[in-house]
């Protein structure tokens, strides 16, 4: 009966903790609601060629592309990285959909600037909402959540 229980705890706390990461970051943010994403990039269309260079970005704002719209980044190395183009400690507002500004997204409300490599911003509360991106093939990227 120990090992029963002991096996149990283990398991518990073992899906406690993969859990809790992805929803601190993506579903704690009060300001941010939940929208389905799900985008298909062709890197061979000229609206998303730049995504084969390393350190390049591009803003999605079609179909069903997050809250604002979503950026996507090419953090080198075959790594891809997107987040939602709406301001996290902000309320959606008119001033509230970032715009791109290097290697880092600004939000014009309180001209606050989050990192494409991590989604930080110095002194926030909320990073900026992440999606998954899927490389399917050498020319194909899928964004979704």
């Amino acid at each position: 009966m120990k090992i029963r229980k002991s096996i149990l705890f283990f398991i518990m706390i073992g899906l406690s903790i993969s859990c809790s990461k992805d929803d601190k970051i993506n579903n704690s943010n009060p300001y941010l609601p939940n929208f389905p994403v799900d985008v298909t990039l062709n890197l061979n269309l000229p609206q998303y060629s730049q995504l084969v260079f390393d350190t390049n970005v591009v803003y999605v704002n079609n179909g069903a592309a997050g809250i604002r719209g979503i950026f996507v980044f090419n953090a080198g190395g075959g790594n891809y990285k997107a987040f939602d183009a709406a301001c996290p400690n902000q309320a959606l507002s008119t001033c509230s959909t970032m715009t791109i500004n290097g290697i880092k997204a600004k939000c014009p409300c309180d001209d606050t600037e989050y990192s494409f490599f991590t989604g930080l911003a110095p002194g926030k509360e909320y990073p900026m909402k992440q999606y998954r991106v899927q490389q399917i093939n050498s020319t194909t990227l899928r964004v979704y959540n």
